[in-house]
């Protein structure tokens, strides 16, 4: 008797303790903190070899023989400088999310496009980038 009365008691506890979720926690997820938009120049290195390239080919167009050569020179030369202003004068704008992590350590991402992100919102860091749950 004693023992039935143990295995009921056992039992009755079992069922009486709150029940763990046993999900696996998501070691790169967390909620989104701030999110920043940031903006700054794009390269110019791209503009300028492009320009180079295209002032070479018009000023290749102009002219004979040694005019030629010169026209070609000063066509790259200034379609260099051209392209290069050119890029340094175009924003980029990226957004900077700050992300509290579920173990209670902060991340921050940047990258080109914050839509369908607000603050507050579950995510998950994945290859670099921030995405809804």
């Amino acid at each position: 008797m004693n023992k039935q009365f143990i295995f009921m008691m056992i039992a009755a506890l079992g069922f009486a303790m709150p029940v763990v979720s046993q999900a696996a926690s998501c070691g790169d997820c967390g909620k989104i903190a701030q999110i920043e938009t940031v903006s700054g120049h794009r390269s110019s290195t791209g503009g300028m070899v492009a320009g180079a390239l295209i002032g070479g080919v018009v000023g290749n167009q102009v002219g004979s023989g040694g005019g030629k050569k010169l026209a070609t020179v000063a066509g790259a030369v200034g379609g260099a400088y051209a392209g290069k202003k050119i890029a340094e004068g175009s924003e980029k704008t990226q957004y900077r999310i700050l992300v509290k992590m579920d173990d209670g350590h902060f991340e921050t991402v940047t990258q080109n496009s914050a839509k369908n992100l607000k603050v507050g919102q579950s995510v998950r860091i994945k290859n670099g980038k921030v995405t809804r749950l």
